[in-house]
């Protein structure tokens, strides 16, 4: 069987976009949610992708048949509430949101299931990408660390792009790669500013409290990436962006294929890079073509941070710097 990666998506979302590209006004919809366009990226690269996620109510009756046709292999566990959704308006160009209901958080019940679900297809995948529900309530913390640790003690890399008190479970367990922005670090108080020096003493604890490879984005400056033992800047040409929506998610999802098809970590980053850049040169998030993303992987450079620098932060650095605080 060809290698795969599992997605871990326990709430997908309905997103409903109103736009106008010509004369007259049209109604898109699409399933949505960081998982969903992860898998949709992971699709994009040739990779095959198993998405595990829960779905009910309404939305849940539209969103299942539309998740299908996304080209994953989708396995769900229905449930008894409501799956969530919005809808926004970008007929200005904008993105105005009209409408956002998150949905009901899942009962024990219908955690266990998924839980269960997606343990046993995690465990037939080399990679596992744990993804976060829209909203941080929906699915408690303490299911990602188990399913964090269950899957990496039993041979599957868990590649995750969570923020607040879900990051900070699964490092408790341990995973293979984190992906996280230096928006959330700053808003989660786990960085005290967005300087160079201090997102490279975050990436070394990072490291050092679970991650072993973390990638911090910066917006539209340079990402940050700790790879076996070193930090890089991750240089990539400059893209005029459509949509700045979705390149981490993109990124994330690069980075799961490469791993999922044998890659090494400094090509799964550059090509997590590759895939992120381009997604925002397109309408739609999680999209981008696999040819394209390919010849842009030649030109993404990972510089080693400080190099001929007197200031450069070490590992060792960091750890003296611990003990002494």
């Amino acid at each position: 069987m060809n290698a795969h990666v599992m997605v871990f998506a326990p709430a997908p979302q309905l997103t409903v976009t109103i736009d106008q590209p010509n004369d007259e006004p049209e109604i898109h919809l699409h399933p949505g949610g960081q998982g969903v366009w992860q898998a949709r990226m992971i699709t994009c690269l040739g990779t095959r992708v198993v998405l595990c996620a829960s779905l009910g109510g309404e939305i849940g009756q539209v969103l299942e048949p539309l998740m299908a046709s996304e080209g994953v292999e989708l396995k769900v566990v229905r449930r008894d509430s409501s799956s969530g959704g919005y809808v926004h308006d970008r007929r200005d160009g904008r993105r105005d949101e009209i409408v956002d209901v998150p949905g009901h958080a899942l009962n024990r019940h219908e955690l266990d299931d998924l839980y269960n679900l997606a343990l046993g297809e995690g465990l037939l995948a080399p990679v596992s990408v744990l993804s976060g529900p829209g909203d941080p309530s929906l699915v408690p913390p303490d299911i990602y660390r188990r399913l964090a640790a269950d899957l990496g003690r039993n041979g599957s890399r868990v590649v995750v792009d969570l923020s607040g008190d879900h990051l900070r479970a699964v490092l408790e367990s341990g995973v293979s790669f984190l992906k996280v922005s230096h928006e959330e670090l700053l808003r989660d108080g786990m960085a005290d500013d967005d300087s160079e020096a201090e997102l490279t003493r975050v990436l070394y604890e990072l490291h050092a409290t679970g991650a072993e490879s973390v990638v911090v984005s910066r917006a539209d400056e340079p990402a940050l990436t700790l790879v076996n033992g070193e930090v890089y800047e991750v240089h990539m040409p400059r893209l005029e962006a459509i949509d700045p929506r979705g390149a981490g998610d993109s990124m994330t999802a690069g980075v799961a294929a490469v791993l999922a098809a044998g890659g090494d970590l400094e090509l799964a980053v550059r090509t997590g890079a590759a895939a992120g850049g381009l997604n925002v040169t397109r309408h739609g998030l999680g999209t981008g073509r696999q040819d394209s993303i390919a010849g842009l992987v030649e030109r993404v450079q990972l510089a080693p941070i400080g190099s001929g620098r007197q200031d450069r932060m070490t590992p060792d650095d960091f750890a003296g710097r611990a003990a002494g605080s």
